[in-house]
């Protein structure tokens, strides 16, 4: 190697360094400058972190608090303090609870939208209404819709309407659960 090399290379060593140290300085200025914001976004987002862990932690808590509530229920359906602590614990399963003791009561209130509409089925089903059938198989996340079709066209069966009911099965998918049932009636039906 030359001299002339080693200065061009000595050159480029110095101008890296002094970009380095000139970047480095601005870094620190913008700091200075803005120092304050970073600090305060820094601590809010460990501070959302702690928070979020904080609350998932007390959720798991919670729910396990109430499924050991919910055992004690399901082993001794008449402790009133069990009940209680279910209801300020878990409001689901409290229904839930609710449903299951009050299953034959005539009058009975569930907020819960699932028990809710099972409720209103099982009633639709005893009363033989097709009114209050065709409602609770409208609605759009009962898990029972087809069995509600399916017994409203039923009960027009055994009222003779045999038009209606064939085409109450035709709303039933193919790909339902009901569909040996559907099978059944809809060759019922075409000697109607």
């Amino acid at each position: 190697m030359s001299l002339k090399d080693n200065m061009d290379f000595v050159k480029e060593e110095l101008n890296s360094e002094e970009k380095f140290l000139e970047s480095f300085v601005k870094i620190e200025r913008f700091f200075k400058k803005y120092k304050q914001i970073i600090i305060s976004v820094a601590a809010i987002i460990v501070l959302a972190i702690v928070a979020f862990s904080v609350t998932s932690y007390l959720k798991e808590q919670n729910k396990i608090k109430a499924n050991i509530v919910f055992q004690e229920l399901l082993k001794n359906p008449n402790d009133k303090k069990a009940l209680e602590s279910l209801k300020d614990l878990n409001t689901r399963l409290y229904e839930i609870v609710l449903y299951s003791q009050k299953a034959n009561e005539k009058d009975i209130t569930i907020n819960t939208e699932f028990f809710k509409e099972l409720l209103a089925y099982e009633k639709a089903v005893k009363e033989q209404n097709i009114n209050k059938l065709n409602d609770v198989s409208m609605e759009k996340n009962f898990l029972l819709k087809e069995f509600a079709i399916f017994n409203r066209a039923l009960i027009l069966t055994e009222n003779g309407k045999y038009q209606e009911a064939k085409d109450a099965l035709k709303m039933i998918p193919e790909t339902s659960q009901v569909k040996d049932l559907v099978a059944l009636l809809n060759h019922y039906l075409i000697t109607k």
